[in-house]
């Protein structure tokens, strides 16, 4: 093991931490599984962000074949978890590398012994070059490709190259919506520029990311991702013709459009016969209640989840895998339960949390209205419509489903993985800064 790691799962967990208990004793990661906490039962502190391990196994097992069976390989976006734990269970499993947003998060991860990065992302102007020099410098046997939309960048590659002695790999960004060059002429002008930095920097391939472009509007979403596609694939022959021996990257795909994605860029890539797409899905591996359960619904109605040549439901093969637990602290009115959580631990950018079920001293609550809802979010304080006759009483703790697990890890130092029967076997330490 890394040493990083090794070290890492000595971590003392005390109560400075959210969801262990006031005045527990420490514990080291490691061992956390030896303390038999359970959220439902109220002998965690409350609330706690947990990761359901079989359902982790299952999406991993789920999003890992159907790669395979397009012959695309996986650097999932370490931006969603930001735990080096997660990361190394995903290259263990056969993840061709990560992606990283920043060079604090590509530091983290090369520090825990990652040798193959992306970064998905512009590397900024001149400082930036610099910080990414000394980066490479300091681990001269990491690959790290890095995304280009303009000569600028280049330039700031260039010298970053030249800071840690060695060819700095590039991706040409080709895009709409967000970073990205937007035409063949902004394409021909980082050609251009990588050109005239000579030795320096390498034509590494294309990127993209579809979700960029994606509306509320289905068909508008499919004409905007094939026209991407179409510009992506113009800009990888142009690379491909200053590269001509170069095994190249064809980099796209989050955890909504990446059918979208392996359906135009499998044809040009088997054409070209020396290139690896290569996806980029950084939150398929958690699912939610929210907004991807909505994308992969979307994908099964235009058939799009396709492993060995048989379409499957996406929807179904993947299983929401993180859960925010809640104590129920006031009923002040018949038709409110006032919850003890907020903006500050779970995710709200795209749906509020959604309430699963209810205990009461760790068993089913009988009674528990299923139909409650989260209306709004303070920062410590969740107000859930419930039946004026529910019988939620204060104490009761409640299970919720998350939406956009992205806007939700990023709240948590530990987040814990739960077994078959709901109890802590692990913890993982998260690093967003």
């Amino acid at each position: 093991m890394n040493p990083f790691l090794d070290t890492l799962l000595d971590t003392p967990l005390d109560d400075t931490y959210r969801g262990v208990p006031p005045g527990e004793p420490a514990v080291a990661l490691r061992a956390v599984a030896s303390r038999g906490w359970q959220p439902r039962t109220g002998n965690m502190a409350l609330p706690v962000l947990t990761m359901d391990e079989a359902a982790f196994d299952h999406n991993v097992e789920r999003i890992f074949g159907y790669a395979r069976s397009h012959g695309a390989a996986l650097a999932p976006h370490a931006k969603t978890p930001m735990s080096p734990q997660i990361v190394q269970r995903l290259l263990d499993a056969g993840a061709w590398g990560a992606t990283v947003a920043n060079l604090q998060q590509a530091a983290v991860l090369l520090r825990a012994g990652v040798r193959r990065l992306m970064l998905g992302n512009e590397i900024g102007g001149a400082a930036s070059g610099a910080r990414l020099g000394k980066l490479l410098a300091a681990y001269p046997d990491a690959r790290m490709l890095m995304f280009a939309d303009s000569a600028a960048t280049v330039s700031a590659l260039a010298a970053a190259a030249a800071q840690a002695g060695r060819a700095v790999e590039v991706l040409v960004e080709i895009g709409g919506g967000r970073a990205g060059a937007r035409d063949d002429t902004a394409v021909a002008a980082i050609l251009d520029a990588v050109a005239a930095h000579g030795d320096k920097l390498a034509l590494a391939g294309v990127a993209t990311y579809e979700g960029a472009v994606a509306t509320s509007d289905p068909a508008a979403t499919a004409q905007n991702i094939a026209a991407l596609m179409q510009r992506a694939a113009r800009a990888f022959g142009q690379v491909r013709a200053l590269a001509p021996q170069a095994p190249l990257v064809f980099t796209a795909g989050g955890s909504a459009f990446f059918d979208h994605v392996v359906q135009a860029a499998t044809p040009l890539l088997a054409q070209d016969g020396n290139a690896q797409l290569v996806l980029r899905s950084g939150a398929i591996f958690f699912h939610d209640h929210g907004a991807y359960e909505r994308a992969l619904k979307a994908m099964d109605a235009r058939a799009g989840f396709q492993v060995d040549g048989q379409a499957r439901q996406a929807a179904a093969d993947f299983r929401p895998a993180l859960r925010l637990w809640g104590e129920v602290l006031s009923r002040p009115e018949p038709g409110l339960a006032i919850c003890g959580f907020g903006m500050r631990d779970v995710s709200y950018d795209q749906d509020l949390p959604v309430p699963l079920a209810a205990y009461r001293d760790g068993a089913p609550l009988a009674g528990w209205d299923p139909a409650g809802r989260v209306t709004r979010l303070n920062d410590q304080h969740a107000f859930l419509a419930v039946a004026p006759d529910s019988a939620l009483a204060p104490g009761d703790v409640i299970e919720f489903g998350i939406s956009h697990p992205c806007t939700c890890l990023d709240r948590w130092r530990v987040f814990f993985g739960l077994d078959a029967d709901g109890r802590v076997q692990s913890a993982y330490r998260t690093f967003f800064g």
